[in-house]
């Protein structure tokens, strides 16, 4: 079963439908509208209109109600659109049930965002996770696409040709889900085989997050000379890049840059890139690139925040990053920014304006995560020198005299183990 959500670049005219309700600020379903229509025309769509209803909460028939439905469903034939996409996420009734009066493809947020990400997809391991976590959208969604069999003549529930079609659908999708799950295990376990390569080289881990179009891949490329796709628009890559930084300090870092989150992230999104994901929740530290010209970048950092809370990664050392200074007033981060985070750091990624201070942070952040020292163990104690080559990266040995002496770069967690053998404190180098 593979094509489940279209990547075809048909442009499409789309309507964009949201719900104000008294929970929510005016201006925040406005915002959000507003991202709904980037998203929109990121996935190739041209956004022909749009329309709020105000309401307490929403209908559980048709989310909206039936006769602001109806206004907007005449609307969108007036103006001969394709697909209306709703910017909450829809039940599978309240899809079906809004296809017969609009007359047209019902979307909602997450279909969309699935879209995006299955044109964006390059490696196969980003297309596997795309591919399951359209299968668990899609599998309660089915029996719209069966409306149309022999259920009508049966009794209660579906019988007939379309149960059995449906039911033969559903199967074959858990397969695919069970199929793609178990090779995603197998990149789980390939990532922990690279992340256990690394840290044998001790050269610490910074995860480069952040809102979706901060600026995070011209980061990485400024810094490291990376060819990462760097657009104006959102969810411009997906893979995770990789690439080695020399900071000031003579220090090795790797530096990764990770998918953008976004407000609504779609769980079965989060699920599915679990396996990329995990790079942020090992990581030594979060580079978090907040776009600081964005008139909504507290709702952004807010966002982020709460996908990181959801993949275990929020108690992480953070370095709040604050790109394109360069566009606010004085070049100078607001206030009330430095206040709440005064270790932030103002830069330009595209200009590289603050980027020597950044380095400068990096270095100093990253300082305790290995330890470079000189030991002095006896002979008579070779596990000592086993564990040593286990943990540690030895970088000098000289077995001659009483005792065997060693250059060594070791994780703080384990220099409890070899503080009777330490003699010397060495200035760290690569």
């Amino acid at each position: 079963m593979k094509a489940l959500v279209s990547t075809h670049k048909q442009t499409e005219r789309v309507f964009l439908v949201g719900v104000e309700l008294k929970s929510r600020a005016a201006w925040d379903t406005h915002d959000s509208l507003h991202e709904l229509s980037e998203l929109a025309t990121t996935a190739g769509a041209v956004v022909i209109g749009e329309g709020i209803q105000k309401m307490e909460s929403p209908v559980a028939a048709t989310f909206i109600g039936t006769g602001k439905a109806r206004e907007f469903a005449e609307q969108c034939r007036e103006n001969a659109v394709d697909t209306v996409i709703f910017d909450e996420e829809l039940s599978p009734a309240q899809s079906r049930n809004l296809e017969e009066v609009f007359g047209c493809k019902i979307l909602d947020r997450t279909s969309l965002i699935l879209d995006i990400f299955a044109q964006r997809a390059r490696t196969r391991e980003g297309k596997l996770q795309i591919e399951l976590a359209q299968l668990h959208h899609i599998l309660p969604r089915l029996t719209r696409f069966w409306g149309h069999l022999s259920r009508q003549k049966g009794g209660i529930g579906m019988r007939g040709d379309g149960e059995t079609q449906l039911e033969t659908d559903r199967r074959r999708v858990q397969e695919r889900i069970s199929k793609i799950s178990e090779e995603l295990d197998l990149v789980k376990r390939q990532r922990s085989t690279q992340r256990a390569g690394r840290q044998r080289n001790l050269w610490p881990l910074a995860s480069i997050v952040g809102y979706t179009n901060a600026g995070k891949s011209t980061l990485l490329n400024t810094l490291t000379g990376a060819c990462t796709l760097a657009e104006d628009k959102l969810f411009a890559t997906l893979d995770p890049t990789t690439r080695r930084l020399r900071l000031p300090t003579n220090q090795n870092v790797l530096l990764t840059d990770t998918v953008g989150f976004i407000r609504k992230l779609p769980h079965d999104l989060v699920e599915a890139f679990k396996a990329t994901l995990e790079e942020v929740v090992q990581a030594d530290l979060l580079l978090h690139v907040v776009d600081i010209s964005h008139p909504q970048a507290d709702d952004q950092i807010v966002a982020v925040n709460k996908v990181l809370e959801e993949i275990g990664g929020q108690n992480k050392s953070t370095v709040m990053v604050f790109n394109k200074i360069d566009q606010m007033p004085n070049g100078e981060i607001p206030l009330r920014y430095r206040e709440a985070f005064p270790k932030g750091v103002g830069i330009s990624a595209k200009t590289g304006v603050g980027l020597d201070l950044l380095m400068a942070e990096l270095g100093t952040q990253l300082r305790p995560i290995r330890e470079f020292v000189e030991l002095c163990i006896p002979h008579e104690s070779p596990e000592v020198m086993a564990r040593l080559h286990q943990v540690a990266q030895v970088v000098e040995r000289d077995y001659k005299g009483n005792a065997a002496r060693f250059k060594a770069r070791i994780p703080p967690h384990c220099r409890a183990e070899f503080e009777a053998y330490i003699v010397q404190e060495l200035q760290v180098a690569e």
